[in-house]
């Protein structure tokens, strides 16, 4: 049988295989970059700075590729390679960015915000944030439809109540995560059993015991920073972000049906980019049947009230909205939206997308994984490297889905030769291939959630409970011999058929 790594620079075309030495290479230059990078800009590092570091590191792998006889040729498919599977997530941006502006034209955004403010209070904000966007995920299998939609109603809400933003993006994606992991019709949940070779309910019902902990103990948490919120202070907020909602938008509960819609949509499983652009078209008509004049404020001068409603919706959807209300905070808040305010983010995805891609092609990604597969001497040490490579993928690749498929193919041979049975592998994969992955900025979910949801990455992530606890208990499981399932005799057989089976191929 031939090195997995061998195989690959052959079937790239490499005249030399990589060393570990020139694989690190590009890694550490981009760590290093980056570092620099959030030093000397901080917030702003995601805004062109993180980019260039990620070109850079691109260009030195490229350059390690050409000196291993890779051609500029190969090279440049690889970029494009790379770039192609970000083309989605990309669209996928701009549509959110659309839906944003014309829910908050619509009043659906205020609406949803008004109603939690009545609703929610605020020592139990931040769980209950949690548990209602794990819920809706739970049903519907998208924590991106989750984050764009309710997501951005709870950021509203607990910026009108006065509370952090970072917590409540910290909790709303925990639990949109949290609901993503565990619904069968989660891309992801699928996605990790076909790769491990289980079979979907199987390795839903082993998650279970690695993701019920991790969002108790979530929970928990958020509840203890709720019980230090000062709810007087609170009460003030409330009152005057209320008063401001309403003297500015239209709230009625028909401006929910956008919502609904949606959600109803994302259910039945329609395809993302029509299902979000639905939902915003929806939400331009209730803004032009209910908010008249929010509409016409927002389009200036115009020679009549046809032309200014068509000048207000379109500068929706590709600007955004924008709200002059006096109150900084709200305005803040309600100022955001449209195409536009998804170039940035677009940049980010692509730039980690060209070093993704050239990693893999040049065969220095591969070389990574196999070092890693060196250290591998128990069943906790090959959870804990299985959690390691997701993670390395989740930033080298800026992609779920290679954090997940790349392991997944890598580690599945190990498994079987341990007498593992293959939910093991596939529940290690979603404990941090999937969790990990709104954590990292240049990653196409940790750009999306940031974009979305206005709050940058590094600020939110100290606050995602659930998404960093859940790779620790993974491990802590490995080690301890937790819940880990072995092969039973029965099925022996039938994984050494299929291992030798996988050897022919390879040969």
């Amino acid at each position: 049988m031939e090195n997995p790594t061998d195989q690959g620079i052959e079937n790239s075309g490499l005249a030399v295989a990589p060393t570990l030495g020139q694989a690190l290479i590009p890694v550490v230059t981009l760590v290093s970059l980056l570092s620099f990078s959030v030093y000397l800009f901080g917030e702003d590092s995601s805004y062109g700075p993180n980019q260039i570091a990620l070109c850079v590191g691109a260009a030195v792998a490229a350059l390690i590729g050409w000196n291993n006889g890779q051609t500029w040729e190969q090279i440049e498919s690889s970029i494009v390679a790379g770039i192609t599977i970000a083309l989605k997530p990309i669209l996928i941006l701009y549509s959110v960015g659309c839906l944003i502006g014309a829910w908050i034209l619509s009043g659906t955004v205020p609406t949803m915000i008004y109603y939690s403010l009545l609703l929610l209070d605020p020592s139990i904000f931040y769980a209950a944030s949690c548990l209602i966007c794990g819920l809706i995920a739970l049903s519907i299998g998208s924590s991106w439809t989750v984050a764009g939609t309710v997501g951005i109603a709870l950021i509203g809400a607990a910026a009108g109540l006065g509370l952090s933003v970072e917590i409540t993006a910290g909790a709303i994606i925990s639990g949109a995560y949290f609901g993503d992991k565990m619904s069968p019709l989660s891309e992801t949940t699928n996605l990790a059993p076909a790769v491990a070779g289980t079979d979907l309910f199987s390795h839903i019902g082993h998650m279970v015991w690695t993701t019920l902990p991790s969002i108790t103990i979530a929970l928990i948490l958020y509840l203890i920073i709720g019980l230090n919120i000062d709810t007087e202070a609170s009460a003030e907020d409330l009152a005057i972000t209320m008063q401001l909602i309403t003297e500015n938008f239209t709230i009625n509960p028909v401006m929910l049906l956008p919502v609904f819609a949606l959600l109803f949509m994302a259910n039945k499983k329609w395809p993302p980019i029509p299902t979000i652009l639905a939902g915003a078209m929806l939400g331009i008509i209730l803004a032009l049947i209910f908010q008249s004049n929010v509409v016409l404020a927002l389009a200036g001068d115009a020679p009549n009230v046809f032309l200014g409603s068509f000048k207000g919706a379109w500068i929706t959807l590709f600007e955004g909205f924008s709200l002059n209300s006096g109150n900084a905070t709200l305005d803040d808040l309600m100022t955001r939206g449209g195409m536009s305010s998804m170039l940035n983010t677009t940049w980010l995805v692509l730039c980690a997308m060209v070093f993704g891609g050239v990693m893999d092609h040049t065969g220095l990604l591969k070389c990574l994984v196999n070092y890693a597969l060196s250290f591998v001497h128990s069943t906790g040490s090959l959870i804990a490297t299985t959690v390691a490579t997701c993670i390395g993928a989740n930033i080298i690749t800026s992609d779920q889905y290679i954090s997940i498929v790349l392991p997944g193919r890598m580690y599945k041979l190990e498994y079987q030769n341990r007498n593992l049975d293959a939910k093991n592998l596939s529940r290690s994969l979603e404990d941090a291939g999937t969790m990990t992955s709104p954590l990292i900025p240049w990653n196409t979910c940790g750009a999306y959630m940031s974009g979305t949801l206005g709050v940058a990455t590094f600020a939110y992530l100290p606050y995602c409970f659930f998404n960093l606890i859940c790779p620790v208990v993974a491990i802590i499981y490995g080690y301890f011999n937790i819940k880990i399932a072995t092969i039973d005799e029965s099925e022996l057989a039938t994984v050494a058929n299929e291992a030798s089976s996988e050897v022919e191929v390879t040969r």
